[in-house]
């Protein structure tokens, strides 16, 4: 007798980002349809498809950065169809294997549930993915980037995955990583002291001794004094260049304006001026008519070059004798 054929019903990717993802032990995959295992051709090809491919990341997540975004993001888009699951450890396990986190676990979980290429996370995740978790958590594929373990002195924990041919590799970001972050921390350590000192943190708080607490605050004056010094320089500058940029004006308002005095000047003084014109006028009360020219002389002077004297009739006979 034929069985009848169940449908998947495993979770669908979100679709919105409005909202955080779960947490695995909030919304597990009740599927009760043979999860069938499928090879990545398969998965790339976008079967099948009345379910998702479900892909595994996991690590720390300390600090969580750009690094570790990116690495969520090729993992997300490995196939057409992903959900994927994230796995974050304990600060237990973390501590016990691989050392002090700055994140606490509750942090580090909230950190990954806020990232938008997830889909579901799952806390207090193992260091070894057993087949009872794969076949618990119905994974497909587990995505991470290849580390040369034997070069970094520890086991390769994903050689049973990749054997099953399950491992699906990502590219790690070159330049970010937290241990970069951490290095950067302790190499500037005072710089950040001092920074939090002015923020009100206390000397205890930080775990600073009183020398020191004394020495970072007196540093902190210093650079009040050195910035308000750069500050008044600054003011200086300024105000010399708007000084300078109103002596410019002046100047050339001062040199249009001596230009326009000497053209005034010269349109009356000039040889060809009004001044002259008005100089070389004949006299109207003088009896005989005086025809003139006159010419300015070198030293600008009017000079009489030509004198003719009116012979009418009437104005010369006041000067005959009787005859």
């Amino acid at each position: 007798e034929a069985m009848e054929e169940l449908e998947h019903t495993c979770p669908q990717p979100r679709l919105t980002s409005m909202a955080p993802a779960p947490f695995a032990d909030e919304i597990s995959c009740q599927c009760q349809a043979p999860h069938e295992k499928l090879t990545i051709a398969q998965a790339r090809l976008g079967t099948p498809a009345d379910r998702p491919v479900r892909v595994y990341a996991d690590g720390i997540f300390d600090l969580f950065h750009s690094g570790h975004a990116r690495a969520l993001m090729q993992a997300k888009t490995l196939f057409p169809n992903s959900y994927l699951l994230v796995g974050v450890c304990s600060d237990d396990l973390t501590h016990k294997l691989k050392g002090f986190t700055v994140m606490n676990e509750t942090e580090r979980y909230e950190a990954l549930r806020h990232c938008r290429y997830v889909d579901e996370v799952i806390r207090d995740a193992p260091w070894t993915l057993t087949p009872e978790f794969l076949e618990k958590h119905k994974i497909d594929f587990v995505a991470h980037d290849d580390i040369p373990y034997s070069s970094a002195g520890s086991d390769d924990v994903y050689k049973h995955i990749k054997e099953a041919g399950m491992f699906v590799p990502t590219q790690r970001t070159e330049g970010i990583s937290t241990s970069d972050i951490i290095t950067r921390i302790v190499r500037d350590y005072d710089v950040y002291a001092r920074r939090n000192l002015q923020r009100g943190y206390t000397a205890k708080e930080l775990n600073v001794s009183f020398i020191n607490e004394k020495k970072y605050r007196l540093q902190n004056q210093v650079d009040k004094v050195k910035e308000k010094v750069k500050n008044v320089e600054e003011k200086s500058k300024e105000f010399v260049y708007k000084v300078e940029e109103k002596s410019h004006d002046l100047i050339q308002k001062w040199e249009e304006k001596s230009r326009e005095f000497i053209g005034n000047f010269l349109e009356l003084f000039g040889p060809d001026g009004a001044w002259p014109s008005i100089a070389c006028d004949p006299t109207p009360s003088t009896p005989a008519k005086v025809e003139t020219s006159c010419s300015p002389s070198p030293g600008g002077a009017a000079r009489h070059s030509h004198l003719a004297f009116s012979t009418e009739p009437a104005a010369a006979a006041q000067y005959m004798p009787d005859l």
